[in-house]
């Protein structure tokens, strides 16, 4: 990730579940500026998901999709994306295009993003 930055703290993750979230099927994502002119990405994956090995596969493909189209998201917020229960056994496809469409919801997709 060149322009980012993994998100760890605990009373950032607090503040944007505090914030207004924008949800679909596979997962929800809560944004907000950071003033910092970098994106912090923070992951969550409950336990309801399953195991350890099928939430951190979840958390790879989140990874990557983010990873694919950094380049379209506009610097300065911090993301935290939670997955829900049916991201497990959607495809690639199915997260990719659910992670771009709530990213661009938020507001944090670029003009020439899709």
């Amino acid at each position: 990730m060149k322009y980012s930055t993994s998100l760890k703290l605990n009373h950032i993750f607090r503040r944007l579940y505090a914030s207004p979230g924008h949800a679909n099927a596979y997962l929800v994502l809560y944004a907000r500026k950071n003033r910092l002119g970098i994106n912090r990405v923070g992951l969550t994956t409950g336990k309801k998901l399953g195991h350890a090995v099928v939430r951190n596969r979840v958390r790879r493909r989140l990874r990557e999709i983010y990873r694919l189209h950094e380049a379209d998201f506009r610097p300065g917020y911090d993301i935290v994306v939670v997955a829900r229960s049916r991201a497990v056994g959607a495809s690639f496809e199915q997260l990719t295009h659910a992670y771009l469409s709530l990213a661009a919801r938020a507001g944090l997709l670029g003009d020439g993003a899709r």
